[in-house]
């Protein structure tokens, strides 16, 4: 069971891709006492809770360098820790410079995406640890940052980006919900003045629709509609006419999977519920289809 969509976020130095990912916990919601005393469990087993404030309130933000191990992310070691997948229960793990990371690192990440925990084995034993995370990768377009840049400053040839991508492996590419592209900043927006929405109106955009899927799903242990099984997506997701005509196209054309197209539908139904409609219509499923354009990782 996952927390939220995990996203990728895919552009050029300095488009905002890190800024957007590290301002991500101010919208979402409070975590519940049982998610917090489950955060501060494992934390506290880590030995990283402040001894006079031992029950974290707060989503976790973890982001592990790219030179980290397997081990860093998934835990183990001579004592059997938790790793950063473990620390960033019930909130983020970011990982920036995805491609960047070890092959072995972002391939450890696959189980743990579907279950939502990490099984350790190791010599001394074996340790099965929670790990429902919201998983926020970004990348820049090719290794020297500016394919598609206005500038026109790429140096890199289409075989050039392709080994820059290889490391992400389509199984874990297909566990992740939404691939955005986040243009380069122009200028006139830098020197633009006027006052952007703030966090606190998006985040009370974000706990409305959790309150309709908290009654949706009647306050059992399914909480969100990322934690939908399969089961209930015929029902929860149901499609018109239209929206199905949509959904074969896409699944023909963009090659989908199983997998892939029950996230589009569970990112459709969330799409809906922010929007307050009570069906998901066939811009909903238009959006959420979009976003899993693997494209924009050609250039």
């Amino acid at each position: 069971m996952r927390l939220l969509p995990n996203i990728l976020l895919i552009g050029s130095p300095g488009s905002g891709k890190s800024m957007l990912a590290k301002r991500l916990p101010s919208i979402l919601p409070d975590m519940t006492r049982r998610e917090a005393l489950a955060v501060s469990g494992i934390w506290s087993v880590a030995g990283l809770t402040d001894p006079k404030h031992p029950l974290l309130l707060r989503r976790p933000f973890r982001s592990p360098h790219h030179t980290a191990s397997a081990v860093a992310l998934s835990g183990g070691g001579p004592y059997l820790r938790p790793g950063e997948m473990s620390l960033a229960h019930n909130g983020v793990l970011f990982l920036d410079e995805l491609p960047e990371f070890h092959r072995d690192v972002l391939e450890a990440m696959r189980q743990p995406l579907e279950d939502g925990e990490v099984t350790v084995s190791r010599a001394g034993g074996t340790l099965r640890l929670p790990a429902r995370f919201q998983l926020i990768c970004a990348m820049n377009p090719c290794r020297c940052g500016w394919r598609g840049h206005p500038s026109g400053r790429c140096t890199c040839s289409d075989r050039d980006v392709e080994r820059y991508v290889e490391k992400i492996s389509g199984p874990l590419l297909d566990r992740i919900d939404l691939h955005v592209n986040v243009p380069s900043v122009e200028y006139e927006a830098l020197r633009r003045k006027h006052t952007a929405e703030d966090s606190a109106a998006v985040r009370q955009r974000v706990e409305t629709a959790r309150k309709l899927q908290l009654a949706r799903f009647g306050g059992g242990d399914i909480s969100c509609n990322a934690q939908m099984p399969p089961a209930m997506l015929a029902d929860t997701c149901s499609l018109d006419a239209a929206g199905d005509a949509l959904m074969k196209s896409a699944f023909e054309r963009m090659g989908l999977t199983a997998r892939s197209h029950d996230r589009v539908l569970r990112v459709a139904r969330t799409i809906a519920d922010l929007e307050g409609a009570e069906r998901i219509e066939a811009p909903h499923l238009a959006e959420a289809i979009q976003y899993r354009n693997t494209e924009i990782l050609k250039g």
